[in-house]
């Protein structure tokens, strides 16, 4: 049996965590869910801390978690997060985040052409460094004289392992994402392991942009890409806005992975959504896909391929949550999926 753990979370969290978990019941699959509903902004503004080394090692004993969000609206410093979702990436060496991108109907997309040629791409996001590695400080804190500084760290072993793993994950081609003409160190290294993953992957079709053509490119023709590769803060960017032209941060499913232990924290892109949250608005899709992701990495595929099929049903039913064009509130959005999915 597989023990799965759960963080619900702050916000809307614990309401899509709820539904995907529904969902992932409908399956039944030899799972055992262990959940962790004490880690949240509420016991961080308690104790100071809201996740313990106890709760670490629970996280290490599962095969995978699966997470609603973090964020509370209470708290200004981002160390509640931090302590959170960077511990888990560092800890756990989480170092490819990877994020689907899939339209699930012409509608949702603010594009003219949305129908053309579709939206069926993967964005890979180096997750261990760059700019959110923590690397940098302040001098004359709070003063008229205040220098900061925040430091992009690149490695040749953290950006060679990134772009090996997305040329593993390509169907048919994978451009690398920089801006090495105007970060010139970083870059240098980054010119230097795509060359080097490139000429180790013959097979796989390879091409470079410097990430502001990138997003100029993602507009103009999206169905152009199969797999992005690119650094923490430029795939952080690049990824939400290929989500919001695929409908929205709400259907945005990703994880947080090591490739090499195979671990995983998944969890939907949207974040605590605070202003909506016990209100039954929230959309339970990109949690039910981080859950379908989930899944499939557990040797599950038939069973992921459906709720995905489920997921497009439902949506093309306009069995869905208002931001998606329905009218359904989270538990009958979650239902409706589920009725596909049966």
């Amino acid at each position: 049996m597989s023990v799965i753990t759960v963080i619900p979370g702050d916000g809307i969290g614990p309401e899509v965590i709820e539904q995907a978990l529904e969902t992932l019941d409908v399956l039944g699959l030899d799972v055992d869910i262990d959940v962790l509903d004490h880690i949240n902004a509420g016991t961080y503004l308690r104790d100071g801390a809201a996740m313990t080394d106890r709760d670490l090692e629970r996280i290490r004993r599962s095969r995978a978690t699966l997470l609603g969000a973090v964020g509370d609206p209470r708290l200004s410093s981002p160390e509640y997060a931090r302590g959170v979702l960077l511990r888990l990436r560092f800890e756990l060496d989480l170092y490819v985040n990877y994020r689907p991108v899939t339209l699930w109907h012409p509608r949702l997309s603010p594009l003219r052409d949305s129908a053309g040629g579709g939206l069926n791409c993967l964005i890979i996001r180096e997750n261990s460094e760059g700019l959110y590695a923590g690397v940098g400080g302040r001098l004359r804190a709070d003063t008229e004289h205040e220098v900061a500084i925040d430091a992009e760290i690149s490695t040749w072993h953290g950006v060679s392992r990134v772009i090996d793993f997305a040329f593993s994950v390509a169907r048919t081609k994978v451009c690398m994402v920089d801006k090495s003409n105007a970060v010139p160190h970083g870059g240098r290294l980054w010119q230097r392991c795509w060359r080097h993953q490139v000429g180790e992957h013959p097979g796989i079709a390879a091409s470079h942009l410097y990430v502001d053509t990138a997003a100029m490119a993602l507009v103009a023709d999206p169905a152009a890409f199969d797999v992005i590769v690119t650094n923490n803060s430029y795939g952080d960017i690049l990824s939400d806005l290929a989500a919001e032209l695929a409908g929205g941060v709400g259907t945005a499913a990703s994880v947080n992975l090591n490739a090499e232990t195979g671990y995983g924290v998944y969890e939907p892109v949207h974040g605590s959504a605070p202003d909506i949250a016990g209100q039954g608005l929230a959309n339970p899709v990109g949690a039910v896909l981080s859950t379908a992701l989930m899944v499939e990495r557990l040797g599950h595929r038939a069973e992921a391929d459906a709720m995905r099929r489920a997921v497009g049903a439902a949506i093309t039913a306009r069995r869905c949550t208002p931001d998606l064009g329905g009218s359904l509130t989270t538990k009958d959005a979650g239902a409706a999926i589920r009725a596909e999915l049966e």
